[in-house]
């Protein structure tokens, strides 16, 4: 947060943290830096994109601190025309000052950039009153139905219940949620007795910390649970478009025959990658083979860490396509093994 009175001062921009390292206290000591970069528009991956644009809402705070800036505003990590400002998580170093460091939306960025260029000596005021909370007792929430003939073999799905304040946390990741949920209660209406026990987990504090999920994973190695595979949507509620899987080659090699038992316009790929952020400490933990849904991620920026992540954001049709596609994998693993 700033102070209580909110402060002002001359704004620097710099397009990337390469452009911060240019530069020199005397250049920023006293002032805003201002990170007017643009979303990474260049990859047809949008996640590639975010990741080499968010560098800067991760590190850009501590770097323009340590030249004696005394806030930090950056270009929203957004695909949006419209003026949310996108939230996230960002690291302080302990060898530079926390200062405070916030998002603008698109438009708002366009016209603080327009405004530098007609004034580059022109003077921001910024007031923020955000604050940490301590933390409190949260859980992971889990269901399942028992295998009828290997209960002890599990075959885990999930996502993350938690969610930045700004929306509703609807496609992140309440559509993850949904589709795992869902899944098991799809094949449980169709009358499906799985083999192995099928478990939904929502998973708590993924997104400043994976606490759920380090939990999860503790507590399958000290109990010593088995996993077949733990599955994750952590992408959205989009059309599916791709399962990720990180395992044995000929575990991957069977599941691309299966190519064949999903429809056109919906899965049509399965491939090498890796799973998704909560279910990681559990493959570090035991090597337990992981997997995630891809959606169709062209338009998940949009709405990522913004107000604009509500439920009327998630198209109905495409987040059953989802469902039904994992439900549909899950099926096959629990048949066919893996």
């Amino acid at each position: 947060a700033t102070p209580k009175d909110g402060l002002t001062a001359e704004v620097v921009v710099v397009k990337s943290l390469d452009g911060i390292a240019t530069r020199s206290p005397d250049d920023v000591t006293g002032k805003i830096v201002f990170y007017d970069e643009p979303f990474a528009s260049e990859h047809v991956n949008t996640f590639r994109g975010y990741g080499a644009s968010v560098q800067k809402r991760i590190y850009g705070a501590s770097r323009a601190a340590k030249l004696g800036a005394v806030a930090v505003l950056i270009r929203s990590i957004g695909t949006g025309d419209d003026d949310h400002p996108h939230t996230g998580s960002l690291r302080y170093t302990e060898d530079a000052p926390q200062i405070p460091a916030a998002a603008l939306g698109a438009h708002s960025a366009d016209k603080l950039a327009q405004i530098l260029e007609k004034n580059p000596k022109a003077k921001l005021f910024l007031k923020m009153n955000c604050q940490t909370l301590p933390d409190v007792l949260s859980y992971n929430v889990i269901g399942e139905i028992k295998g009828s003939e290997n209960p002890d073999d599990i075959i885990a799905v999930g996502g993350h219940l938690d969610a930045w304040d700004t929306g509703h946390g609807a496609h992140d990741d309440g559509a993850g949620i949904m589709h795992s949920i869902v899944a098991l209660q799809s094949l449980q209406t169709l009358g499906y007795q799985p083999k192995n026990t099928l478990r939904a987990v929502m998973f708590i504090n993924e997104e400043n910390g994976l606490r759920g999920g380090k939990k999860y994973a503790e507590l399958a190695v000290e109990n010593k649970e088995k996993h077949v595979i733990a599955i994750e949507s952590d992408a959205g509620g989009f059309t599916p478009r791709a399962f990720r899987f990180k395992g044995a080659d000929s575990s991957l090699a069977k599941m691309q025959d299966w190519m064949q038992y999903f429809p056109d316009n919906t899965i049509d790929a399965i491939r090498a990658g890796g799973g998704g952020p909560d279910i990681g400490p559990l493959n570090k933990a035991d090597g337990t083979p992981v997997a995630a849904i891809i959606p169709d991620a062209q338009r998940y920026f949009d709405f990522h860490h913004s107000p604009a992540d509500v439920f009327s954001a998630v198209n109905k049709r495409e987040l059953e396509l989802g469902t039904a596609s994992l439900a549909s994998f899950i099926y096959l693993i629990d048949q066919e093994g893996l």
